[in-house]
């Protein structure tokens, strides 16, 4: 298992370079190529030439390509320091420069809104798990029946229906009409009874879109799994229905399971968008939509360097699960 997880960290490091070339290359290198300055969208078009010389300077937007790449990946590592007109800022490490709307640090911005959306995107994952696993498992061992097709029809209606509809339809009944829960979001440290109110709609309402994913996943998953051989071996040799399905079958069930759930989580670390809109939660959802409405550029770069390492820790804890659920895969 060692040796596996090693061969793991690796894999997951030379992803991270990669990813950071990559956004380095698309945030740096190709509005250079395109003509367009990062300078005068940092000042505004109506800037003086001696406006966006300075920030140019200060952004060292005329360095070598080489020498950019060294301070961007320094700034990552250990920050950097801004120069300007004799005046030096520090920029904290990890760095990702300063907003070009309120010239404030990235990091700080990010990290006052990273809680609010990992607290929306694992609230939700728990109750999707919990829902199109118990959905999907009773759908494939009652193949046919009435739940099944009531089960598949709800499942087909929350892959259809989009979130702020049914964010909007929920918000009218519960919260105004029905008064039940919160209709806006509290932070955590100001009244935890609050906020769970108020993260309890969010959470059924993205939760309602990806259980219903997870239950047809996992329904035709199962399906294929109780037809194979080694469940009929353990049949025949006395073992118990429920032994058969939750020792054997559920672990060949839960492999394509796991590996969506790593790209999921990942990817909505980097902000549920229409969720974090419709209920007004202040998460990196709402911060990337304002970002690319005001060309933000280094919020952008933010977020997606955010995004992409969420991403690959996901997935690297899926690896590693994928080691306990099924031996062969340390062996591979």
């Amino acid at each position: 298992m060692l040796t596996y997880l090693i061969r793991r960290l690796f894999a997951v490091a030379v992803m991270l370079v990669v990813i950071i070339l990559a956004v380095f290359c698309i945030f740096f290198l190709i509005p250079k190529w395109t003509g367009i300055d990062p300078a005068t969208m940092f000042v505004g078009k109506q800037a003086d030439k001696e406006s966006v010389e300075a920030v140019r300077e200060k952004l060292q937007l005329d360095d070598p390509v080489l020498v950019q790449l060294f301070e961007f990946f320094k700034g990552l590592l250990v920050g950097r320091d801004y120069t300007s007109g004799g005046d030096t800022t520090h920029c904290s490490a990890p760095c990702f420069g300063y907003s070009f709307r309120t010239e404030q640090e990235i990091w700080p911005v990010l990290t006052d809104r990273l809680p609010v959306t990992l607290s929306l995107a694992l609230g939700a994952a728990v109750i999707w798990l919990l829902i199109g696993l118990t959905v999907g498992v009773l759908s494939a061992l009652k193949r046919g029946s009435l739940w099944d097709r009531l089960a598949m029809t709800g499942a087909l209606a929350g892959v259809s229906l989009p979130v702020y509809f049914t964010g909007l339809i929920s918000l009218a009944v519960f919260a105004y009409q029905l008064d039940l829960v919160s209709n806006s979001f509290t932070p955590f440290g100001d009244d935890p009874v609050k906020w769970f109110s108020g993260m309890i709609l969010p959470w059924i309402t993205l939760a309602f879109l990806f259980g219903a994913m997870y239950a047809r996943l996992t329904r035709a998953t199962m399906l294929e799994v109780m037809g194979e051989d080694y469940i009929r071996t353990a049949r025949a040799k006395g073992l118990k229905e429920p032994v058969v399905i939750g020792k054997h079958a559920m672990r060949s069930t839960m492999t394509p399971v796991l590996t969506l759930l790593g790209i999921d989580i990942g990817a909505l670390m980097g902000g549920a968008i229409l969720t974090e809109t419709t209920f007004s939660i202040p998460g990196l959802g709402q911060a990337v939509l304002k970002a690319i409405t005001d060309r933000d550029l280094p919020l952008i770069l933010g977020v997606t360097l955010i995004t992409a390492t969420a991403v690959v820790i996901a997935n690297l804890i899926v690896d590693l699960l994928y080691g306990v659920i099924d031996p062969r895969v340390r062996l591979g």
